[in-house]
């Protein structure tokens, strides 16, 4: 057991010295002469891009933190989706959406630097840009980014091919928005957990589920877990998909619930797709080793994981559509992932009235990695009780649950 910070005050008849040490159970805050010590920790339930960078800002901040995972560390949605840094669809979005992905967007590429140069693990904050192909919308879309003064702008679809050769020939209109970038979700979360557990105020718990909530009184103070219970000074639930069914158990009704979406992956050239593509709800994006994803199914089928034949046969047709040189070519990966489902797809982040000690920061939908920097700063800021950038009144579960 060793000593973090030590600090005495004189009481008069005796001294009493409060010392917050690390011990077996996580960083506690221990009254000596008062007995007793409470542990200081957040817990944080939930190990995707939302949790892992929810407790790395705590964790830089000062905040003491055990992210508590079911599973391994990012296999789940985070791992699954695409790592587009842009809702697909951004003016079809809310304001509070869009305050999220704009912040978020501006901040990524620091992130990934950041990111790369503490841990050697680079993200790939990759900036390839986006067209959009045959938008039923396409007014709208441009009057919106007149409003936010986004970089959209319609281009004639000779200089799209031009731009992007491999594109098929049976689209008639085109957007594109310069800057937008993608992101390698795995490297992105491997590189998280890195940081994360180099810093000495965190730690992670993997293949540790949790069962339900610890509560003492009103107080949540932790959570009782298949390899016994983790307690903290607060618990933040960031478990996506799952956030809903696990809340029940406190009788909260969170309208999160899980939305199966499918992906494919080819491996082309380096140098085959230079921009993402988009067109009918599907997209292709370029890695920078050449690999390019696929996707993605949207489907309303509870906890059910498996890829399916039906998709594997729909993505591929999508895929030719777009690139039709991927015609006959293997794919090299077929995947499914949950994303957390919400109603217009706006977070929950912040206290639980009624729940003292409970947070939330989940529900972020198809944009968990687009809206995680910032939402993740609106979290710290609130706990912080500081203000910040971002108004968090949009997000607050309350008088939303």
């Amino acid at each position: 057991m060793s000593c973090r910070t030590v600090e005495c005050s004189d009481t008069g008849s005796c001294v009493v010295a409060r010392f917050v040490v690390r011990t077996r159970c996580g960083w506690q805050k221990c009254d000596v002469g008062n007995g007793g010590c409470v542990n200081r920790e957040t817990v944080v339930v939930g190990a995707g891009v939302i949790g892992l960078l929810s407790a790395y800002h705590l964790a830089r901040a000062g905040e003491p933190v055990v992210v508590v995972e079911a599973g391994a560390v990012g296999h789940e949605s985070s791992w699954a989706g695409g790592g587009i840094v842009s809702p697909l669809y951004p003016w079809r979005y809310s304001e509070a959406v869009t305050a999220l992905a704009h912040w978020s967007q501006a901040y990524y590429p620091c992130l990934g630097a950041d990111l790369l140069a503490e841990t050697g693990i680079d993200p790939q904050v990759h900036e390839t840009g986006l067209y959009w192909l045959d938008l039923e919308d396409e007014a709208e879309a441009l009057a919106w980014a007149g409003r936010q003064r986004r970089p959209l702008i319609k281009v004639a679809m000779e200089a799209v091919q031009c731009a992007v050769p491999p594109l098929g020939a049976g689209f008639s209109s085109a957007v594109f928005m310069a800057g937008v970038a993608n992101v390698r979700n795995p490297r992105m979360l491997q590189s998280l957990r890195s940081a994360l557990l180099r810093l000495p105020n965190a730690r992670v718990l993997e293949h540790c589920q949790v069962k339900g909530f610890v509560r003492e009184g009103a107080r949540v103070v932790g959570v009782d877990t298949l390899k016994g219970e983790v307690r903290g000074q607060r618990v933040l639930v960031a478990a996506g998909a799952w956030s809903g069914e696990l809340l029940a158990g406190l009788g909260i009704a969170l309208p999160v619930k899980p939305m199966k979406g499918q992906m494919i992956l080819y491996k082309c050239a380096e140098d085959f797709l230079p921009s993402m593509v988009m067109a009918h709800g599907r997209y292709a994006i370029p890695r920078r080793d050449g690999h390019i994803l696929v996707g993605s199914t949207l489907e309303d089928v509870g906890f059910d994981k498996q890829p399916s034949d039906e998709a594997l046969h729909s993505l591929k047709a999508s895929a030719c559509e777009l690139l039709p040189a991927l015609d006959g070519a293997m794919v090299v990966k077929h995947w499914a992932g949950l994303r957390p489902g919400s109603p217009e797809g706006i977070p929950y982040i912040g206290p639980v009235e009624g729940y003292e000690g409970l947070w939330l920061n989940t529900g972020h939908f198809r944009n968990g990695l687009v809206l995680a920097p910032a939402s993740c700063q609106v979290l710290l800021d609130l706990i912080l009780q500081r203000e910040g950038e971002i108004d968090p009144t949009p997000y607050l579960p309350n008088g939303r649950i």
